[in-house]
């Protein structure tokens, strides 16, 4: 499993990464590994303001649909596109091409609330 340090995490198995004013929104390594193959992924909410834990869409695997939580606040700015055709970028490459959305912050000190990459792996290994 790999767990990236600069990234903040959820109890939902969501991560996010800040790049300025700008940050990415994806599932984790081993939330994918639990889904098993990632075989469609449904995002409606670009252009739309989503809180913090709520619903910003699903993502299918082959036995399973999964619902999305935003890990913070923020306007969803746009939705990976390539995931459209090839929707297991998220298993080969969960923190690289198979990132899911990119939001503009809301607040960033919610950010505070989120897991760092040694309490999420805590988290897991329960």
């Amino acid at each position: 499993m790999n767990f990236p340090a600069d990234l903040k995490y959820t109890k939902d198995h969501e991560w996010i990464r800040v790049e300025g004013d700008v940050a990415y929104v994806g599932i984790t390594d081993y939330a994918q590994s639990e889904l098993g193959e990632i075989v469609y992924v449904d995002i409606t909410t670009e252009g739309e303001t989503v809180a913090k834990e709520e619903v910003f869409g699903t993502i299918e695997a082959v036995k399973t649909v999964s619902d999305l939580f935003m890990p913070v606040g923020g306007e969803v700015l746009e939705v990976n596109a390539e995931l459209e055709d090839a929707p297991e970028l998220v298993n080969e490459d969960a923190y690289g091409k198979g990132w899911l959305i990119k939001i503009s912050l809301t607040d960033a000190s919610e950010l505070e609330e989120l897991l760092s990459a040694e309490d999420y792996q805590k988290l897991i290994a329960k």
